[in-house]
């Protein structure tokens, strides 16, 4: 079994390392699902709880307060500065969006938001600025004239006629890269759009309503076969990828379904667990004989994740990516709240990293901080 290294909640100096992997396999097996639009009733759904629900920022925030792991938190103000880093969804070598954390130029909020947008544009100006094997999924020629975000925490974007040349296959996940970008900054919460001074109230091909701002409620990365009933509800969870050359790990969230009014945590876990559903490059982060024990919630707001895996008895050198996909799934379902690992009855989780996972620890606020 391989140790493989992946992204982490470092301190203020250093937030977040994606060292080198030996090669690309997984731990446990290579699977995922192939991603299509939902069923239409499915995607009516997800875009009505869009416009009519308290929406997740998406912003990954750091452990405070006493018992935190130092080597896992910084300050959010000093992190989320313009110009350090600012995570965007781009299109990996297997069709599926991922957060990959760029180094842009510093500029004020505003040339911030235009330039993560600018760098999903295909072939354009931050083309040579992405990792090998990824690339956005913009029209080549899609231009961002302005970005401008309002007191209900809505920003508006406005393209010019280029961004109605996509490919009409590539319709969701535009909207997809659009929304998960701009929503993972502080204080934005929905997306509108606009082309050429004319708010968007459809897509131009395929009709996607745009009648609601989009939020991550509209979900990303959705399996192929979707649900075929309304009454569930979608969570997200984080598999992990290799790039092409099998030299770096990344974490990839997908949307899942499951019924309505099980506990979010639990059930985005429980999906974890289960690993991808078919083969298009996710890695399963569990073993065969990880069991989900409980999910506890503290007065303090560090989510105590309770597991059972054989593989592990002594709570040392467990897989980083395992460790990791819990980390950032409990965050993403549990408004980024911290994680606390207990591994068979262990309250010490040592990770290959050397982060001790059996202490608070918190998502980080880039992901995928890969190498060009």
């Amino acid at each position: 079994m391989k140790h493989m290294n992946t992204v982490r909640g470092l301190s203020a100096a250093c937030l977040l390392t994606v060292p080198i992997l030996l090669s690309g396999c997984g731990l446990f097996g290579s699977e995922s699902a192939s991603v299509d639009p939902p069923p239409g009733e499915i995607e009516a759904q997800m875009l009505e709880v869009s416009d009519s629900t308290t929406l997740d920022t998406g912003v990954f925030g750091p452990v405070a307060g006493e018992g935190t792991a130092a080597d896992s938190t910084t300050d959010k103000a000093e992190a989320a500065a313009p110009g350090e880093r600012t995570t965007v969804f781009l299109k990996d070598a297997n069709g599926l969006l991922a957060p990959v954390s760029l180094a842009l130029p510093d500029g004020d909020s505003t040339a911030m938001l235009k330039d993560s947008l600018t760098a999903l544009v295909s072939k354009g100006p931050y083309a040579s600025a992405l990792p090998e094997g990824f690339q956005g999924v913009l029209p080549a020629g899609t231009e961002v004239k302005n970005v401008s975000v309002d007191k209900d925490k809505l920003a508006v974007v406005e393209f010019n006629s280029a961004f109605n040349d996509y490919k009409a296959a590539d319709e969701r996940k535009v909207l997809e890269a659009i929304t998960w970008t701009l929503t993972g900054q502080e204080g934005i919460q929905g997306v509108q759009l606009w082309v050429d001074g004319k708010k968007l109230t459809e897509m131009p091909l395929l009709g996607t309503p745009l009648d609601h701002p989009l939020s991550r409620a509209f979900g990303i990365n959705l399996p192929k076969n979707g649900p075929m009933q309304m009454n569930l509800s979608a969570v997200t969870v984080y598999f992990s990828a290799a790039t092409p050359d099998g030299a770096h790990q990344y974490y990839v969230p997908v949307t899942r379904f499951v019924p309505a009014g099980e506990d979010k945590v639990k059930a985005a876990l429980g999906e974890l667990i289960a690993g991808p559903e078919s083969t298009n490059g996710l890695e399963t982060a569990m073993t065969g004989g990880t069991v989900l024990n409980s999910v506890e919630a503290g007065q303090n707001g560090v989510v105590t994740v309770s597991l059972t895996d054989d593989m592990f008895t002594d709570g040392k050198n467990v897989p980083e990516e395992m460790l990791e996909s819990v980390v950032l799934t409990v965050a993403q379902n549990a408004e980024d709240a911290p994680v606390q690992i207990r591994l068979n009855g262990l309250e010490t989780v040592t990770g290959t990293n050397n982060v001790d996972y059996g202490k608070p620890v918190s998502a980080p606020e880039y992901v995928n901080a890969l190498p060009l």
